[in-house]
């Protein structure tokens, strides 16, 4: 079962404030651990929503509006996340509670998500689609294309 544990942005995060030398050595140790465990697939810091924008979708608009960051609800925002896979959500969490806390002395969350599997949805030509684009982008992968 893959999981995304979401980490929430910070007002420091935001403001585009680096991690400390300290932090980055932290979740280093941690991601080792994923790693050694056969459970991290992914993972990424993100940059502040200022470099960002969203695609906003209205029925009827006759194609989406593109609106620039920086983004107010900072609550609301990703700073980062990994990527795991694991055999269950309790897995999931006990991994998610040993993170460090990415902004240390600051309440702050990771929020834990399971990813939708092909398995979960009933055979149909949509979904042998997925399938297939799914083994295309595997196999260049593989490739290095």
């Amino acid at each position: 079962m893959r999981f995304m544990m979401i980490v929430k942005a910070s007002k420091d995060s935001e403001a585009g404030k680096m991690p400390s030398e300290e932090m980055l050595g932290t979740m280093a140790k941690y991601n080792e651990e994923l790693a050694k465990a056969g459970v991290l697939v992914d993972l990424s810091g993100l940059q502040s929503s200022a470099k960002g924008a969203r695609i906003h979708f209205t029925p009827g608009a006759t194609e989406p509006k593109v609106i620039d960051g920086p983004f107010a609800e900072t609550k609301e925002l990703i700073a980062g996340y990994w990527i795991i896979n694991v055999k269950s959500r309790e897995e999931a969490i006990a991994w998610a509670k040993r993170a460090p806390n990415p902004h240390f002395g600051e309440e702050t969350y990771i929020e834990v998500r399971q990813f939708f599997e092909l398995e979960d949805f009933q055979p149909s030509p949509a979904i042998e689609h997925h399938r297939q684009v799914g083994e295309r982008l595997a196999a260049s992968k593989k490739s290095g294309a």
